[in-house]
């Protein structure tokens, strides 16, 4: 980062209205290149732009130097989620109602189950909570998560996309579709850990606990998943 782009980028986090708009004017055709990612899915490209713009003012307010990364490099995630999220929640594809109902379920018990156990309630208490079997109870979170998942980061700073060694893979799974039927078809212990370590983002060591299992194993499993929803998108 030059040193007038460290400028302007501190006035912007200040609040200076010009500088703000500098910056955007600046970086929009990094904002046009991740729109041409999801042009052709029945929304406008200038829309698409427009949630880019919104993307970038976002990381504009979060960055931070500390992160030890360049501000373009740490805005292409928002700009890219803000469009992703719109294509989820507004696009020709959703997620059905029943899933989306499953998930609200169960958030509320997860949240009534923590206060009153104190830690983290695991699958087989959810279900007695909710009355789903643990497979609804993953197919839930999974649909209802997926997307903004490519590039959230578990509580040990990793994510799914830099797991899977792609770090353009964002433009291939719109709606995360594709990652969420990979994931789908994966045996169930695979599909937990994944649900737990990036949809939740428990570290190793609490995903062991919930599970049943010794971190080590959980290691082992999650390499094996990774590995395996690599082959799967290849």
């Amino acid at each position: 980062m030059t040193l007038r782009q460290g400028q302007l980028l501190a006035a912007a986090q200040r609040g200076d209205k010009a500088a703000r708009e500098t910056l955007l004017a600046e970086n929009d055709k990094l904002i046009w290149s991740i729109v041409r990612r999801y042009a052709g899915r029945g929304v406008e490209m200038e829309d698409l732009f427009q949630l880019g713009c919104i993307g970038f003012l976002k990381a504009l307010d979060s960055f931070d130097e500390r992160f030890g990364t360049q501000f373009s490099t740490y805005a292409v995630p928002k700009i890219a989620g803000e469009m992703r999220r719109f294509l989820r929640d507004d696009g020709p594809v959703k997620v059905s109602r029943t899933l989306k109902e499953h998930a609200a379920l169960v958030r509320a018990a997860r949240e009534r189950l923590r206060a009153a156990l104190g830690q983290e309630p695991g699958l087989s208490a959810i279900s007695d909570e909710t009355g789903l079997s643990p497979e609804e109870i993953a197919a839930a979170e999974l649909a209802a998560g997926a997307v903004s998942s490519l590039q959230g980061e578990t509580s040990d700073g990793l994510t799914l996309e830099s797991a899977l060694g792609d770090e353009g893979i964002e433009g291939e799974i719109v709606e995360s579709l594709a990652l969420r039927q990979a994931v789908a078809e994966l045996p169930e212990r695979e599909r937990t850990v994944i649900a737990l370590r990036y949809f939740r983002g428990l570290t190793q060591e609490k995903t062991a606990r919930i599970v049943g299992v010794s971190q080590v194993q959980i290691s082992r499993i999650e390499r094996r998943a990774v590995e395996h929803l690599r082959k799967k998108l290849e």
